[in-house]
């Protein structure tokens, strides 16, 4: 069984931490999941966002310093689900502004929903496969010019930040990820090009990877996402452009994973249907 998996930890004992993390594991009994995580992450004191499905679990936390370790290291620890989590990895990114207002636990289908084609047929992800490239790997990666570079996440994040040279599949609805990749598909496939993807965390990659895969192409990901590129290398900005949008009340990261002064109505544009709900939703959660 492997051991805990810390994340590197630089703050002072009071500090206000976010984990972020997921794993791809099979869960007999998703309610029972859930139950004790939540009872975990109460105990521990913590708000947060934590999705569990048979799948496996996908979630954020926040809480002091102290208080993240203790749920981390009891999160992977054996006593727990027989060890479900252990060895997950964890992206940690210092706080300003509280990231969560209260703490949900929700039992789902999914740990994240695509909609991908025959996604009832696909294999759970692999998350240490050869398809995943630490960051090390990747900044070299990034050097090469016979790699399709995908951004994959929504548009309105591609546009706050990306990696340099990154394509952007201009994604409203996820949907519109679908399309770009079947459309580009053949020509990639003819010119033998790998496609190498990245989003904020490494799951949509992950859950992703199995359907390009189905479609006869090379897939290399970055593990972990762009919040493990930004943890292991304190240079990132070398490579990156702009801000990383993260799904709190934080709303942007810097390279350096510091907040930014950046708000929701910078982020969304109100003109855009596909945005304008989003704004209206983080300006709505805003208040509490």
């Amino acid at each position: 069984m492997n051991a805990p998996h810390p994340a590197p930890d630089t703050s002072a004992p009071g500090d206000l931490l976010h984990s972020a993390f997921y794993r791809f594991t099979p869960l007999a009994d998703a309610t029972e999941a859930a139950a004790a995580v939540r009872a975990l992450a109460t105990e521990c004191g913590l708000f947060g966002a934590i999705t569990i499905a048979t799948e496996g679990i996908n979630g954020a936390v926040s809480g002091p310093a102290a208080a993240v370790a203790r749920f981390e290291a009891a999160l992977q620890a054996p006593a727990l689900l027989s060890g479900a989590f252990a060895g997950m990895p964890f992206k940690r990114s210092a706080c300003v502004t509280p990231p969560f207002a209260r703490l949900k636990v929700l039992v789902k289908p999914e740990i994240v929903a695509l909609g991908l084609p025959g996604a009832e047929t696909l294999p759970l992800p692999d998350m240490h496969d050869t398809t995943h490239l630490s960051p090390a790997q990747w900044r070299e990666l990034l050097q090469r010019e016979d790699v399709v570079l995908l951004d994959n996440r929504n548009h309105f994040e591609f546009r706050l930040g990306h990696f340099k040279g990154a394509e952007d599949p201009g994604v409203r609805h996820f949907r519109d990820f679908v399309a770009y990749v079947e459309a580009h598909a053949p020509a990639w496939r003819e010119a033998q090009r790998p496609v190498a993807m990245y989003c904020t965390g490494g799951i949509r990659c992950d859950k992703t990877a199995p359907w390009l895969q189905s479609l006869g192409l090379q897939v290399l990901q970055l593990e972990g996402g762009i919040l493990n590129y930004f943890q292991q290398l304190p240079d990132a900005a070398r490579e990156w452009e702009g801000e990383c949008f993260v799904f709190d009340k934080r709303i942007a990261l810097d390279a350096q994973l510091q907040e930014t002064p950046t708000t929701a109505a910078e982020v969304f544009d109100e003109t855009d249907p596909g945005e304008a709900w989003r704004l209206a939703r983080a300006q709505r959660l805003d208040a509490f």
